[in-house]
């Protein structure tokens, strides 16, 4: 894990990848969870049977559960030393390949920017979700998050 300490060290980090994280399964149970927290109980996500007769021959993950481990990945690759960070937005996402339920998934990080928000540190950053063994990411997004010194 990578810890930023100053703006000058964020700042130098531009351009950079600032690391991996580690590789995570999707479960079904992870999917169903989600399915219910939702309630978006699509059958290509819920219904196994029926899913592996389907066009991705499994059921998949929901594109926005994984967009929801985002933080969760981020956390493993860096942290910013701040009293207090918030997610501020996406600017930009995109789902180019699924994610079949038995799938390894993890996040790479490259930061784009660093610019300085009245008390905060505003931080845009190029996140991709690659799936072990695809050719194609399952997201690519584009994050914002504000830490305050």
């Amino acid at each position: 894990m990578r810890v930023f300490t100053s703006v000058d060290e964020l700042e130098q980090a531009v351009g950079t990848e600032v690391g991996a994280s580690e590789w995570l399964t999707v479960t079904q149970d992870r999917v169903d969870l989600f399915a219910d927290a939702t309630d978006d109980h699509q059958w290509i996500h819920v219904d196994v049977e029926r899913a592996a007769a389907g066009p991705f021959g499994a059921p998949i993950a929901h594109g926005y559960l994984t967009l929801s481990l985002l933080p969760s990945f981020a956390r493993q690759i860096f942290r910013v030393e701040a009293r207090m960070a918030v997610n501020y937005g996406l600017n930009k996402v995109r789902f180019p390949a699924p994610v079949a339920v038995g799938s390894s998934i993890r996040a790479v990080v490259r930061l784009l920017e660093v610019t300085r928000v009245g008390e905060a540190v505003q931080v845009v950053s190029s996140t991709t979700v690659e799936i072990r063994g695809g050719t194609k990411p399952a997201v690519v997004a584009e994050t914002v998050g504000r830490f305050y010194l």
